[in-house]
C-alpha cells in the first residue's frame, strides 16, 4: 500500500489537521498504524456522522444524516479547481467501485461537498463529478453553511489563499471520512490511498458491525 503519510488517529482530534494546501500540499497528521484488517487509518474514538443540510446538484435539499442512513458513506470536502488531491481521490474511488461486486457497490454512497461555492455552481460541480462517476453526490451551499458542515464533521474549515495571478486556492481537509452503518467514521483515508486499497476496504466496511469495538 502506497500512502504519502501513515493513516491512524486523526490529528485534528489532538489539535492538528491534515490539510491540502494551495499546491496540493498536506500537513502530516500524527498517526499510528491501523489494525491490519484495513488499509485506511483507524480513528480512536470513532467520529459521529454529522448532521447538516446542503443543496445537491439538482437544486434539492440534501439532509446528509437522513439520506445516508444504512449506507457506507465516503465524505469528501474539496473543490473542482483542486490541482491534485481531490481529482486523485475521486478517480481512485471511482476505479475501485468498478472493481468491487455490485452487491457491495450498491451499499456505498460518495458525497463531495465543495469548499468553493463561489466557483462551484451546481452545474459546474455536476459536470466535474460526472467525469469520475455519475452516481457521486455533489453538495453546495452558502459559505456559512459549508463551514458549519465541516465543523459538524469535526474538520477545520477550508481557508482561501490568494495566488500571484489574483486567482485563489483553497486549503482543505485532505482525507475522506468513511461512515459505516452505525453512523460513525471508524476509518479515514488520506491522499495516496490506491484503488486497490479502496477495493480491499469497501467490502469490509459494508459488512462491518464494529461489534468488537
Amino acid at each position: 500500500m502506497k500512502l504519502r503519510f501513515l493513516c491512524g488517529i486523526v490529528a485534528f482530534m489532538l489539535g492538528a489537521s491534515a490539510m491540502a494546501g494551495p499546491q496540493g500540499e498536506s500537513a502530516q497528521p500524527q498517526a499510528v498504524r491501523a489494525a491490519p484488517t484495513y488499509h485506511g487509518g483507524l480513528v480512536t474514538p470513532p467520529l459521529a456522522k454529522p448532521k447538516f443540510v446542503l443543496t445537491d446538484t439538482s437544486g434539492a435539499p440534501f439532509d446528509f444524516w437522513v439520506e445516508t442512513q444504512g449506507y457506507v458513506t465516503l465524505l469528501f470536502f474539496g473543490y473542482t479547481h483542486c490541482p491534485d488531491v481531490c481529482p486523485l481521490q475521486l478517480a481512485n474511488v471511482a476505479s475501485s467501485l468498478q472493481r468491487v461486486p455490485p452487491e457491495v457497490r450498491k451499499h456505498v454512497k460518495v458525497v463531495f461537498v465543495t469548499t468553493d461555492p463561489a466557483r462551484d455552481s451546481a452545474a459546474v460541480l455536476r459536470t466535474w463529478l460526472d467525469h469520475f462517476d455519475a452516481r457521486f453526490i455533489g453538495l453546495t451551499g452558502s459559505d456559512t453553511a459549508i463551514v458549519a458542515a465541516q465543523r459538524a464533521a469535526q474538520l477545520p474549515p477550508a481557508s482561501k489563499t490568494v495566488l500571484a495571478n489574483r486567482d485563489y486556492a483553497m486549503a482543505h481537509a485532505a482525507f475522506a471520512l468513511a461512515y459505516t452503518k452505525d453512523n460513525r467514521a471508524h476509518v479515514i483515508y488520506p491522499e495516496g490511498v490506491s484503488p486497490g486499497d479502496w477495493s480491499h476496504d469497501l467490502p469490509l466496511l459494508v459488512k462491518e458491525t464494529w461489534s468488537s469495538q
